[in-house]
């Protein structure tokens, strides 16, 4: 039993460097995932603030002092997490890849970027409004009494607040998108989910190579929840 189990290690791992498969795809979905959320953070703290600015000055709104603009940033930003947000992020990369960028020569690691960051952004954006929104609107209007203006007021005292609120609704946001990427597949992509199933289609053996990339996606998640529990107790600690 053990000598099989050698050879079935040796088959799927070290016979023609396979192991390098798992590990370039492995380096390929975290560097997807990083900058995806990069992006989604980006993108998503704007939509966020666009969207709780808009709701938090309705009383100016009918007043009719409200601008314009913000009524229309607004419209844009709603319009854009219904869809990026009712649809599959496997169409979405489809669609980004093949329609998108179909007459443009674009790397493919960039376009999973964009997918992903931009359906990341969407669920970024609703996690943190709802933050926002919780904080106490007497704290926005103490900040404008002392002369801040609005977006200061943001800056320095509300958002602290609603980040440490929302911090591990972000965090699970996070963990999700790295198993997301597992589907870049769809445009050829070489991730860890690719490269085991590649091992696979070689030695026909499904189990040793499926169960590592599985046991690799598990062991990044348990890492980052740990260092999630870690920071939310500092900030804890911080708060007393």
């Amino acid at each position: 039993m053990l000598e099989t189990l050698n050879d079935k290690l040796y088959l799927n791992f070290i016979k023609d460097d396979r192991y390098m498969y798992l590990v370039n795809g492995f380096i390929t979905t975290i560097k997807i995932a990083f900058f995806a959320i990069l992006v989604g953070l980006a993108l998503g703290f704007t939509v966020a603030i666009i969207r709780s600015a808009y709701d938090m000055n309705s009383e100016q709104r009918r007043k009719g002092l409200s601008s314009a603009l913000l009524s229309v940033a607004n419209g844009i930003c709603k319009l854009y997490l219904t869809v990026l947000r009712g649809t599959p992020v496997v169409l979405q990369l489809l669609i980004i890849y093949f329609v998108i960028f179909a007459d443009i020569n674009v790397n493919k690691t960039f376009a999973a970027i964009c997918a992903f960051g931009l359906n990341s952004a969407a669920y970024v954006a609703e996690i943190v409004r709802g933050g926002i929104m919780s904080i106490d609107k007497g704290q926005l209007e103490a900040g404008r009494s002392l002369g801040f203006s609005y977006a200061r007021t943001m800056i320095y005292i509300i958002l602290p607040q609603a980040v440490k609120n929302v911090l591990p609704a972000l965090g699970n946001e996070f963990i999700v998108l790295i198993k997301e990427t597992s589907v870049a597949g769809y445009i050829a992509i070489e991730d860890l989910t690719k490269g085991g199933d590649i091992i696979r289609s070689r030695t026909y053996d499904a189990f040793f190579p499926l169960i590592t990339a599985g046991l690799i996606y598990l062991a990044v998640v348990l890492v980052l929840s740990k260092g999630i529990s870690i920071l939310e107790r500092r900030l804890r600690t911080g708060e007393r």
